[in-house]
């Protein structure tokens, strides 16, 4: 399929054919809807004049998506107030719950003021809970009785992983042994220790939760990964390892009864196998709306499939599918005019940014506007009214610069041009203006200042100077008239920032917002269990690693090798007489785990969590969330006070994730409120915007970045295991004829990275409505974790091409010193 044909707009009238007289709506309720219809925009009067079967809506950053979902919403429920007595109900499905709130605020509006009806006829849910509705209502075909099972979020960190590691490597010594010799071992002890360490508290646990969340997540079970591992011939059997490490998973969690968030979509499934049950569900829905339709895994993607399918058109020739079938195949077959799939989905691949480290991928939802597209049910929302117009036309030029960048170094490389565009990092969608007379209130806006500013400071100071300095003019006399925010790739950026501009914002008044700080939080009790298990056990180079790294992330003690640290636990905290100096680094380190032993054996029981936080050196509202903490776990071992007991509470706490950090308020309101410089990262911006986006730091090692392997797992090879398996998972789902061997799967792995970096500045520019403040500092540090060690940086490869494009946009800082 051609981009123009993705793109071309759809007109009304070929969306429903008998549109003009097909449903007998009163003569008041029809123009309460014409109404509606002619309040929007062309690519949303599309979707509100949906009426059965598919339809693709391929959506443009600022294009109204939730404001013309929630009309067409409305609609869709008057229109079957009119058609039927039934109380079939119209399903909407997004993806958070914040989205999922505003969604269904806005539905209720329309439904109540413009169409006086019920503000009912309708449920908004989010993808996991839809399915665990469903798995509720039917626990009996599900297997899921909540009241018995815990729900868990599993990380690499998360001790499930950890434990499932151990266990396949006392199940798999032999293949774990080929894994510790790697390349190039010389057979030393200190060198076997240190990759030990390295592959039971990184490797190891990375390949398990990578492979568990990508297979898991498209229905792929132990049995079928270990099928597939029989087509690779790599020498680390990579597949075979990952599915041995997901079966060890998936017996712990069955033998816990916990549950993961895949889990409730495979128990939803469950449920829609039994004939009976799946009718049941059906005849309650009369269609299925789903926003954000780019971030569906294979399994959401197959639920909503399924509950939108017209049940009494239901084909024998068209099976469901099973958790193990070919992916979408059966399904995109049903895609016809008179489909029953009654699904409208609404998206935008080009702000696909979880792919590479959910189970998401794009590649489902270009797959179905393809589908529809060929049967002409394709509709865009091309038309944004977000953004000033030299935004938009410095967001179109990224695309297309970074497009045609990648197929020339494709070329390069292969020595042919790939004609499956699939590949590229976007889909070639213009944001255009709005038209003359578009009804949203002050629609593409004029500028302030250029409208787009682009600098290149020195460094990394004088890019906090030049920010400082805009922010103040900006702001000027009223700090509470607009709205700001800067957006960095990583936290560690944020709260570099944070420290730097918190000085200058309390001077001028400004509201200083550091989103990274709430975010750090919801980790006071993962680091208190990390710090209390390295006490009670210290000679564990698990937990000492786990004690080093949390103290890190603290900027407690320098970066340096933990594992080689953690391999020797005694020599590291006791160092005897002959043993060789230890260099600062290590001694700071050294005297801060000491201090922490010392407390241990001289401080009660219940005062170890307060004093943990007050090392960790928390903020006020993390001092809080700790006390909140140590009530509680006081609380449970009460009357039977031990450290094994205050572990055993710790750990329960952790890993069923059922605390919540001290907040006084829990709406993405407060990211975008007036008066306030928001610090936020580009992936937890998207759906967001304010008056004036600011984008320092653009250097080419963090977007695109390199994707590089870690020095100290260098052992195993130029690559990593986690994201081999990723691209050999993904590439079978995709139908591909062969599982690409490491050195493909590496590149495969290595292009996902980079087309998702491009991708998220992308959705960074877009996120501005007057100003887009954009710089790349000549030295920048290579790692953010030593913020001083400052160096040459090249800037992001696109950052060069939109100062050559827009040469007046570009701020003479030489200038600006005189």
């Amino acid at each position: 399929m051609s981009d123009t044909n993705f793109t071309a707009a759809l007109p009304p009238e070929s969306l429903h054919p008998e549109l003009s007289g097909l449903l007998p709506v009163s003569s008041l309720r029809a123009e309460a809807i014409a109404r509606i219809r002619n309040s929007l925009r062309p690519g949303q009067q599309q979707m509100a004049d949906w009426q059965s079967g598919p339809l693709a809506i391929s959506a443009v950053p600022g294009a109204g998506k939730s404001t013309g979902m929630a009309a067409a919403a409305a609609i869709a429920i008057a229109r079957q107030y009119e058609r039927s007595s039934s109380r079939r109900q119209l399903v909407v499905v997004t993806f958070t719950r914040s989205a999922a709130a505003n969604i269904k605020a806005k539905i209720r509006k329309f439904l109540r003021d413009d169409l006086s009806l019920p503000q009912t006829g309708f449920f908004v849910y989010t993808l996991h809970g839809l399915a665990l509705n469903i798995a509720n209502r039917h626990s009996d075909l599900s297997g899921l009785e909540l009241e018995n099972v815990i729900l868990i979020t599993p990380t690499q960190s998360h001790r499930l992983i950890r434990t499932a590691v151990e266990q396949w490597i006392v199940n798999n010594p032999d293949v774990y042994l080929r894994l510790l010799e790697g390349h190039q071992f010389d057979g030393e002890e200190t060198e076997r220790l240190r990759r030990q360490s390295v592959l039971r508290t990184e490797v190891l646990p990375e390949l398990a939760n990578t492979v568990i969340h990508e297979a898991k997540s498209s229905g792929i079970s132990p049995e079928l990964l270990r099928e597939w591992s029989k087509q690779t011939t790599d020498e680390y059997a990579i597949l075979s390892v990952a599915a041995g490490l997901y079966e060890q998973y998936q017996n712990l969690m069955r033998s816990r009864d916990f549950i993961d968030y895949d889990d409730m979509i495979l128990a939803a499934l469950r449920v829609l196998e039994n004939d009976s049950a799946r009718r049941i569900e059906q005849n309650q829905i009369f269609a299925v709306f789903e926003d954000e339709a780019q971030d569906s895994s294979p399994l959401q993607t197959q639920l909503l499939e399924i509950l939108a399918s017209n049940q009494e058109y239901q084909q024998e020739n068209s099976p469901l599918l099973t958790p193990n079938s070919s992916l979408n195949t059966d399904v995109m077959n049903r895609v016809s005019w008179h489909s029953p799939l009654n699904l409208v989905r609404v998206g935008d691949p080009n702000q696909a940014i979880n792919s590479t480290f959910t189970p998401a991928d794009p590649i489902y939802f270009r797959q179905f506007c393809e589908e529809c597209d060929r049967i002409e049910r394709l509709a865009t929302m091309d038309r944004a009214g977000r953004s000033t117009r030299i935004i938009i036309e410095a967001a179109n030029f990224a695309l297309k610069w970074i497009n045609n960048q990648w197929l020339a170094t494709t070329k390069t490389n292969n020595k042919q041009q790939i004609p499956d565009n699939r590949q590229v990092p976007f889909r070639l969608q213009t944001i255009r203006p709005v038209e003359v007379g578009d009804p949203q209130a002050n629609a593409n806006p004029a500028p302030v200042g250029r409208g787009l500013e682009l600098y290149t400071p020195r460094d990394i100071h004088h890019t906090v100077e030049l920010l400082s300095q805009r922010v103040i003019e900006l702001f000027g006399e009223d700090p509470t008239k607009n709205s700001a925010a800067i957006l960095v790739r990583e936290n560690r950026q944020g709260r570099w920032l944070a420290e730097a501009l918190t000085p200058l914002c309390k001077e001028h008044k400004i509201t200083l917002y550091d989103v990274g700080e709430r975010d750090r939080r919801s980790h006071v009790p993962q680091e208190i269990l990390a710090l209390l298990q390295f006490c009670d056990r210290p000679h564990s180079p698990d937990y000492l690693k786990a004690a080093l790294e949390a103290l890190v992330q603290r900027q407690l003690i320098p970066t340096q090798d933990l594992n080689a640290l953690a391999s020797l636990p005694e020599e590291f905290l006791y160092p005897g007489p002959l043993a060789a100096p230890q260099p600062e680094t290590v001694q700071k380190a050294a005297r801060l785990c000491r201090s922490l032993l010392r407390a241990r054996l001289e401080l009660p029981l219940y005062q170890l969590i307060s004093f943990l936080a007050l090392t960790l050196n928390y903020d006020q509202a993390e001092l809080a969330t700790a006390d909140k903490l140590a009530e509680r776990v006081n609380q449970q071992i009460a009357g039977n006070s031990s450290m094994g007991r205050m572990l055993s509470a710790l750990s329960e706490i952790v890993s069923s994730e059922r605390f919540e950090p001290v907040e006084t308020e829990d709406s993405e309101e407060r990211y975008t409120r007036r008066g306030q410089l928001t610090i936020i990262t580009m992936h937890k911006a998207k759906g967001l915007d304010w008056d004036y986006v600011f984008l320092p730091f653009l250097h080419e090692n963090l977007i695109p970045g390199r994707f590089w392997v870690p020095p100290q797992s260098q052992f195993l090879g130029d690559f990593t295991l986690s994201e081999v398996a990723r691209a050999q998972i993904r590439a079978t789902l995709h139908e591909e004829s062969i599982i690409p061997d490491v050195s493909q799967a590496w590149e495969v792995a290595k292009n996902l990275k980079t087309s998702e970096e491009y991708r998220l500045l992308y959705v960074a520019m877009t996120r501005a409505k007057l100003l887009l403040w954009m710089s790349a500092a000549q030295k920048a540090p290579f790692t953010w974790s030593k913020p001083d060690n400052l160096q040459e940086q090249a800037p992001c490869p696109v950052f060069p091409a939109l100062k050559r494009q827009f040469p007046e946009c570009v701020v003479n800082l030489a200038a600006m010193s005189k």
